[in-house]
């Protein structure tokens, strides 16, 4: 059976790709565009409930647009869902990520002018010129330090986990102003250039192989329904809603308090 999350189909239409393996009334290529928006929900129905989040910058491909609601695919993790058309933009093409916790996009390029958007860790913008210390993008003056090129990956998951600690829980979250245990996986993974499906049930099946030894910096623990890093052999960093938060948590109380790991991943 297929899997509703990463299955570009509905009862409208369907990803011509899937032709000949699902039923719909019509097959379409789909259109490619991106988030302009500092962060949208990506719904299971127009106005429904949140399944994930979509940074800015981040690539879909538009499959049908329903009275203001896109039907999208992730170009990330394949993740399908209904976020607002208003949201999307085809001419964007990201060339900076944000690499802080987060940022602001200002009017100006001027700290003291007014600030226009808060941008999370892992979002992406079009730079269309550097003005001095502030970088100029379609979403304001963000300050240049705070950019790198996409193409431009780092090496630590642990240190990119770190820069969110304390970050808020949030179901389906996946930024800087709200993210869950897989939302935290992801991002660390995707800043370092390597695949990462967005659910914690996805990322157990296609992520590492399994080891039964000592735990190391950079390991994935799963649980039913939940997935940590292993930030050093006696702690894990992990959104959870035990702390409502992003936080680190010594491995000898995470397996008291959740109970033992159902697998134990190593890249």
């Amino acid at each position: 059976m297929s899997d509703r999350r990463t299955t570009a189909v509905n009862e409208r239409v369907a990803a011509s790709h899937l032709l000949g393996t699902v039923q719909a009334p019509a097959f379409v290529d789909g259109e490619t565009s991106y988030v302009q928006r500092p962060v949208v929900d990506l719904l299971d129905i127009p106005g429904g409930k949140r399944d994930r989040q979509l940074l800015a910058g981040a690539k879909v491909t538009v499959y049908e647009d329903l009275h203001g609601w896109s039907f999208v695919q992730s170009a990330l993790d394949g993740y399908v869902g209904y976020v607002l058309s208003s949201a999307l933009n085809q001419i964007w093409r990201p060339t900076h990520r944000i690499v802080t916790r987060s940022t602001h996009a200002y009017r100006d390029a001027n700290m003291k002018s007014a600030d226009l958007h808060r941008l999370s860790l892992g979002a992406e913008v079009p730079v269309e010129s550097i003005d001095g210390e502030f970088a100029d993008t379609p979403l304001g003056y963000i300050p240049s330090s705070h950019l790198r090129p996409c193409s431009e990956f780092e090496t630590d998951t642990i240190a990119i986990a770190a820069r969110l600690l304390g970050t808020p829980y949030l179901w389906g979250g996946n930024s800087a102003d709200g993210i869950d245990c897989s939302g935290l996986v992801q991002m660390a993974h995707r800043l370092c250039g390597l695949p990462c499906p967005a659910d914690s049930d996805q990322q157990q099946a296609a992520m590492g192989m399994s080891v039964d030894d000592a735990p190391q910096k950079g390991d994935l623990f799963f649980w039913p329904g939940h997935v940590a890093l292993v930030a050093d052999p006696q702690r894990i960093i992990h959104a959870n809603a035990h702390h409502m938060a992003v936080s680190y948590e010594p491995i000898k109380d995470a397996l008291e308090r959740i109970g033992p790991v159902t697998a134990h991943k190593r890249l």
